[in-house]
């Protein structure tokens, strides 16, 4: 197959400049949520449960627009419905930067998860613009794309609310970063992006098609598909457990800075690209896929274990470097999703996915947060504020299970077989 053409090429640019700027939007708020959280509530353990609702508001609202924004892609094309999403999710970094209470920066989030579930289409989108045979490249470097954005946003985000304490403008400065940001993406997508969907390969509308827990069921029509959405279940919602907990957890028991946890979060952004973007590339090809999946699942849980008993912060540093190999499970699962779907099913696949992750990411949160909570209240037997990260250890060995059941019943297409 030949090299993509120009007008590919500048279509995959912006889908990975995208999909940074939504990284960056997503993150650039973590290293000042739980300090803004804790302007408006004092006790620890209801700082954490408020952090929790905070991030679970978001991905409720994805959860409900995941999976029409992925089949509304496969209606009317991917470009309109990415576009769309970026100009609202401008909009609601603005709103967010001027909210006056707490409610109504829950509500700015909620209005940020209604137009932010566009990772299906654009995962749709780089499978329509990329041969079969370089997917698994085009998403390693989306992988890395993400990894970058994991760099810096918390960066930009501790950079820019530790500037605007200094300046008196407050830490919501940040907001406003990412709503310049995100409305410079969408112009330059209203200047640059083609449509990637051909016309013979969208399907129609249909209202059950909109339902979030419909499009879910979707999953069933390919078995091979339905273990790896079941694996991604239990891999996404210890992640995004993950996610919510640490700067909690590295506050509370290490007594970090916000300065301190934008870097540790910039080293996590550091691994994951420098794995997805390079190391990938070099073990995939002798690896596989399925292979790369297992040891990535493995790899993160022993590394959530580890998290969860460190008690320096040279030990989460090391368990970093150490279990890195974690973040080749990503790319690999999406490479074997895409190899086993049809170009006039992907959008509505990758929507459900979307929509599966939505799910995930409002489950993670409230669980991991609570259980939190929990352990460092005074109603616990015991203080364990590693507690979400064994949980999130053992949610990733059941997948890991699950894969290992499917990898052995369910043979690749024989599209799918190479390792490239």
């Amino acid at each position: 197959m030949s090299a993509p053409t120009p007008k590919a090429d500048v279509a995959l640019r912006f889908a990975f400049i995208t999909l940074f700027l939504d990284v960056v939007g997503g993150t650039i708020v973590v290293p000042i949520a739980p300090r803004l959280i804790g302007s408006y509530v004092s006790d620890p353990e209801t700082q954490s449960r408020a952090f929790g609702a905070f991030v679970a508001t978001y991905a409720f609202m994805v959860f409900l627009s995941s999976p029409a924004l992925g089949a509304i892609s496969d209606k009317v094309g991917r470009r309109p419905v990415i576009l769309l999403s970026l100009v609202g999710s401008a909009a609601d970094y603005l709103f967010m930067a001027l909210a006056p209470s707490l409610g109504l920066l829950f509500v700015g989030r909620a209005i940020s998860g209604l137009t932010g579930g566009n990772a299906g289409p654009i995962a749709a989108y780089v499978a329509d613009v990329t041969p079969v045979e370089k997917r698994a490249q085009a998403f390693g470097t989306m992988g890395m794309v993400f990894g970058l954005g994991l760099i810096s946003g918390p960066l930009i985000g501790g950079f820019f609310g530790d500037l605007g304490e200094r300046l008196g403008i407050g830490i919501r400065l940040p907001f406003f970063v990412a709503a310049g940001l995100t409305a410079a993406n969408a112009i330059f997508g209203a200047l640059v992006l083609p449509e990637s969907l051909h016309k013979r390969h969208r399907k129609p509308l249909s209202l059950s098609r909109l339902n979030p827990l419909s499009s879910i069921p979707t999953l069933r029509k390919y078995p091979a598909v339905f273990d790896l959405a079941c694996a991604i279940f239990f891999r996404q919602s210890a992640e995004y457990g993950f996610h919510a907990t640490w700067v909690l957890y590295t506050t509370y028991k290490l007594g970090w800075s916000i300065r301190e946890n934008a870097i540790s979060l910039a080293a996590h952004g550091v691994v994951l690209a420098i794995v997805q973007g390079v190391v990938l590339r070099r073990l995939l090809p002798v690896w596989g896929p399925q292979k790369a999946t297992l040891v990535g699942y493995g790899c993160t849980a022993v590394g959530y274990f580890l998290y969860g008993i460190a008690t320096s912060g040279w030990m989460l540093y090391a368990t970093i470097l150490a279990t890195g190999l974690g973040d080749l499970s990503g790319p690999s699962t999406n490479t074997l999703i895409t190899r086993h779907v049809p170009a006039n099913d992907q959008g509505s696949v990758q929507g459900a996915i979307a929509s599966l992750g939505g799910l995930t990411t409002i489950l993670g949160p409230a669980v991991a947060t609570w259980v939190f909570g929990y352990f460092i209240s005074a109603r616990a037997p015991a203080r364990v504020p590693g507690a979400p990260f064994f949980l999130g250890s053992l949610l990733l060995a059941v997948g890991f299970g699950i894969l290992w059941r499917s990898f052995r019943q369910h043979q690749l297409p024989n599209d799918a077989k190479g390792t490239n």
